[in-house]
């Protein structure tokens, strides 16, 4: 077995080994994973975070020792916590990390990182929300994880991750764990509203708020009403998204 880590500021994730193949997530700086199956332009591999498999250009990453694999395994991860910053490579030229980028693999890089950082431990659940609206108006993005383009389970990941708790990549994933909730009323904040759409397959997640509010990505990371039919968008006077399911995963 072979390791990697992402030595660059946000990397795409492929369905396949193409560049014009389907962006299905993203590398932060500093995250790291197993290589699975190596070609000569693309590896296959696993990001250690959520197990979640994809291909990558093998130009946009750097091996490390299995050693070092388990050492970040094994200790816990400090986050960016600032929307953006900036990193120092060993030619001292500044590259930007989005919030949510690992930095334990930093000086082993030969880089330095001099803004505020956040260890990978539980905080309190009240926090979610504070995190997630450090999002609002980043926009869409299908497969993206940064405050530059972001979808919808990409979002509630990473809101959960900078606060200490690991949930999986997709929403269908998601949507797998927690204990669900009989009625909007039990729900509270950060709690995960799921929707699916009309086959019944869920395609759309976002975190409760107080007062039957909801923040999640429609276009932009925004904040919308909820009731028991789903999300209504009130600029479009109508619903948008069909609830299925609210989740309380912490």
């Amino acid at each position: 077995m072979q390791y990697g880590i992402c030595h660059l500021s946000i990397v795409p994730l492929r369905a396949s080994a193409s560049h014009e193949s389907e962006m299905v997530s993203q590398l932060l700086y500093g995250e790291h994973f197993k290589i699975l199956e190596e070609r000569v332009h693309w590896s296959k591999i696993r990001n250690s975070f959520d197990g979640f498999e994809a291909w990558i250009d093998r130009k946009q990453y750097m091996k490390i020792e299995e050693a070092d694999y388990y050492s970040l395994e094994e200790n816990d991860l400090q986050l960016s916590s600032d929307l953006i910053e900036y990193i120092t490579d060993e030619s001292g030229l500044l590259m930007p990390v989005a919030l949510g980028s690992v930095l334990n693999f930093a000086d082993n890089l030969g880089h330095s990182y001099e803004g505020e950082r956040t260890k990978l431990s539980i905080s309190k659940k009240e926090n979610l929300i504070n995190t997630a609206l450090l999002y609002l108006n980043s926009p869409h993005l299908w497969g993206g994880k940064s405050p530059f383009g972001i979808d919808c389970s990409g979002f509630t990941q990473t809101v959960y991750k900078l606060n200490g708790f690991k949930i999986k990549r997709n929403a269908a994933e998601q949507a797998k764990q927690g204990e669900a909730l009989s009625f909007i009323e039990e729900s509270e904040p950060g709690d995960l509203a799921f929707f699916d759409d009309n086959d019944g397959v869920i395609n759309h997640v976002g975190l409760m708020m107080k007062d039957n509010y909801i923040i999640h990505v429609e276009g932009k990371v925004r904040v919308d009403r909820i009731d028991h039919s789903g999300i209504f968008n009130a600029e479009l006077r109508r619903h948008t998204h069909k609830l299925r399911v609210i989740k309380k995963i912490i």
